[in-house]
């Protein structure tokens, strides 16, 4: 046996010494160390020795296990030397390799840019979370309870909650509307607030509609607020975030939680007001509803609709991005496509 050991161990050796890859050593180590391996398989017939002999031979195959782990780990060392070395001269003036850079997606770049011009006129910040219930989605909003919006085909209600009602049916949020009465009867009156954030609709995808997608929702509540004075913010905001003038135009629309309400247009930037496939071939596309709080949503929010009033813009962000760069298709922005987003950094 100890003759055995010998001849494995010089053999081991060659082979440590032989190897080109880590992969390679790790199958030699297999071989020798492993629980099949081969001096695993000497030193199983140590049982059938005398007890003076198993002790030396033990010894000695502790020897030689101790020899192949170290004679391992030195080649392994030498391995990751030659692999890390660099072949020739190098010169360390030469200028760096850059790595790709990144870039803010364009939709979060909006809301960032409304983010700032809403900032800088007094607005804060809201946020809340994506699943809602139907008494802030609908109930406080003036939905009545026969509205087409409650149903399924239109809102996606969480699985386990069909046969609730109120705070306890839970959806995700088909719109952001819902915050405002939740903002006011945390904080109270006057506000000046923003908040943007992903809403989930049932609905088919085309050219302008997406299935979840982002809005970007303002108020404001104060004591005698004109509704001149709505016209003027969304105008500034518009040219703001566009860097230049914009015209818009205000047509008479139905809101729940409006009163009065407005659908609000800008001028299609895509063709310029010439008529395109975004704009549906008349040269305005709708960006937002707005108007103001309807007095049902300010009793919801505790405030006395004789006292208080307001302005409420919501702004679709995903338009007015492509709006900003000249896309056609809404999609685009939700592909997760490196080629198109790539344009953006």
């Amino acid at each position: 046996m100890r003759e055995s050991l010998d001849n494995m161990k010089s053999k081991a050796l060659q082979d440590i010494l032989s190897v080109q890859t880590s992969g390679e050593l790790q199958q030699v180590r297999q071989n020798y160390l492993g629980k099949k391996g081969e001096l695993t398989v000497i030193l199983k017939e140590l049982s059938k020795l005398e007890p003076d002999e198993r002790r030396t031979i033990g010894a000695l195959a502790n020897e030689v296990k101790d020899a192949l782990n170290e004679a391992i780990q030195l080649r392994e060392e030498a391995l990751l030397d030659e692999a890390s070395a660099i072949e020739g001269s190098i010169d360390l003036t030469l200028p760096g390799i850059m790595p790709p850079s990144g870039g803010l997606h364009p939709i979060t770049q909006m809301s960032y840019d409304l983010n700032d011009a809403f900032l800088s006129l007094g607005f804060e910040v809201f946020t809340e979370d994506d699943i809602t219930s139907e008494k802030y989605g609908f109930d406080n909003l003036n939905f009545p309870p026969e509205h087409p919006a409650r149903d399924s085909m239109d809102t996606y209600w969480l699985k386990g909650c069909e046969n609730e009602t109120g705070a306890k049916r839970l959806c995700l949020r088909p719109h952001l509307t819902g915050a405002s009465v939740r903002y006011l009867q945390k904080h109270g009156a006057p506000a000046r607030f923003v908040y943007p954030g992903r809403v989930y609709r049932n609905e088919n995808t085309d050219a302008r509609h997406e299935r979840a997608f982002f809005q970007y929702e303002a108020l404001i509540v104060e004591k005698d607020f004109s509704f001149a004075s709505g016209q003027l913010l969304m105008n500034t905001i518009l040219e703001k975030v566009f860097g230049q003038h914009v015209d818009v135009r205000m047509r008479a629309g139905f809101f729940p939680f409006v009163e009065p309400g407005f659908e609000i247009d800008m001028k299609c930037l895509v063709c310029g007001g010439k008529g395109c496939k975004v704009c549906k071939h008349v040269g305005w596309i709708e960006v937002m509803p707005g108007g103001t709080p309807h007095p049902n949503v300010l009793k919801a929010a505790g405030l006395d609709p004789s006292v208080w009033s307001g302005f409420y813009i919501n702004i679709g962000l995903d338009r007015l991005v492509m709006m900003r760069y000249g896309v056609d298709d809404v999609r685009l922005f939700h592909s997760a496509d490196l080629r198109f987003l790539s344009q953006f950094k």
